[in-house]
């Protein structure tokens, strides 16, 4: 016990003389995780969308083109610019200055009533319910309404515009044929025959083990991800700590004493564990206080504070196990920094800190699998998303041990066969 002290001693000793590295373990995190909630926020928020200004070109002035306007106001997603000439969005919209014009044709209100009401009036005449002899018809040509894109626009905000765009006529229409039909059969305008209103709706909800329903934010997406991110980043100085004793001789001068591996390991995984601990710790804090002040949502830890702590530890032993391990393996540091941080940078990419999992492709949903931050993400997720319980997360934090165990395990076991006589 008084080796493991000694040895618990030292690698305190270490790190406070390293001011540099502290101020990556702790300052670069925090940094890190405001920067990119600050940026991602208009992503996730609900309440306050951000609109987008659209350019309009009213050809038709009629009914059709005032539900239209009317409807992609409704939506509070769109703020509408009306403009008179064609040419001029398309060239405004070609020049990146808007995403989106729009180009509706003329006469598309007049022709729309007039095909509908000559429909509704074959309708009537062959049921025999109308005395009219007038057997010619009229040939409306087709109507297009024009969607200018800017280039550089994403195909899913064009799916979704399309999409909003198509059920705004599509209702316009139908209640135009409901009108036409309330015509021909009472000549009370004011007489409600058919009731116009949609009969089916949609109701978002969110699955939740308990009564509330908790809605995601961008805060809960992010300081879970980036607090991983920060403890996995531990792996550098750990390795580098690691080298730096072996080729200053330090490791050579406790082998003497004589001081088994495993204590020296046993150290400076209960020194970086707590370093791991306060790095989440402040990332609750910012989350928690910080993040209301520049108008960020607040973080939520009510309840979940135990469980979170129990994820932290064991997303901190995962991330120990690895430094450990390419301590032992590396023999310079010019090895163990460079390796250490570009191994961090692959397992969040993969794991889903930077980009989710589920809008990767298929093969890197797989391949994410793998990661240990994936695993502790998840974990992290199931608490703050999902409410989940101790039972509920105990494949990840399991899997997260099994990672410490086997990294571990190996360094040791390559640093007794080279230290061999």
């Amino acid at each position: 016990m008084h080796k493991l002290i000694a040895s618990i001693y030292k690698e305190i000793l270490l790190l406070s003389r390293d001011i540099g590295g502290i101020a990556i373990l702790f300052i670069m995190p925090l940094v890190l995780i405001v920067t990119i909630t600050l940026i991602q926020d208009s992503t996730f928020k609900t309440v306050v969308p951000v609109k987008i200004e659209i350019l309009l070109v009213d050809n038709d002035k009629g009914s059709v083109s005032e539900i239209m306007i009317a409807g992609l106001e409704d939506t509070n997603s769109f703020k509408i610019i009306k403009i008179n000439s064609e040419e001029e969005a398309e060239n405004l919209v070609s020049k990146g200055k808007y995403q989106l014009a729009i180009v509706v044709p003329e006469k598309l209100s007049s022709d729309l009533e007039k095909k509908i009401n000559q429909n509704v009036t074959t309708i009537f005449e062959k049921i025999g319910l109308s005395d009219s002899t007038d057997v010619s018809k009229e040939i409306f040509s087709k109507k297009e309404v024009k969607l200018y894109f800017d280039p550089a626009t994403q195909f899913a905000f064009k799916n979704s515009v399309k999409n909003g765009i198509d059920k705004i006529i599509s209702k316009i229409e139908t209640q135009s044929i409901y009108a036409a039909f309330q015509k021909e059969i009472s000549d009370d305008p004011t007489e409600v025959i058919f009731d116009t209103k949609s009969f089916i709706s949609f109701t978002e909800i969110l699955p939740n083990n308990n009564t509330g329903n908790t809605i995601p934010n961008s805060v809960q997406h992010n300081v879970p991800a980036w607090t991983l991110f920060a403890i996995f980043f531990i792996i550098v100085p750990l390795s580098t700590n690691i080298v730096k004793e072996k080729n200053q001789g330090t490791f050579v001068r406790l082998r003497t004493n004589p001081l088994p591996y495993t204590t020296v390991l046993g150290g400076k995984t209960i020194v970086y564990l707590f370093v791991c601990i306060i790095q989440f710790i402040l990332m609750v804090l910012t989350g928690v206080y910080l993040f209301p002040i520049i108008g960020l949502p607040v973080l939520d830890v009510t309840g979940r504070l135990p469980l979170l702590f129990i994820v932290t530890i064991f997303a901190g032993l995962a991330a120990i196990g690895l430094g450990l391990l390419l301590g032992t393996i590396a023999k310079t540091q010019e090895q163990a920094a460079p390796f250490g941080a570009t191994f961090v940078v692959i397992l969040a990419a993969i794991g889903g800190v930077w980009v989710p999992v589920f809008v990767m492709p298929e093969f890197m949903q797989v391949v994410s699998n793998i990661s240990p931050m994936n695993w502790a993400l998840n974990a992290f997720y199931d608490v703050f998303l999902r409410n989940s319980n101790l039972i509920d997360i105990i494949p990840e934090i399991t899997l997260l041990l099994l990672f410490f165990i086997i990294t571990t395990s190996i360094a040791i076991a390559y640093n007794k066969n080279k230290n061999a006589v």
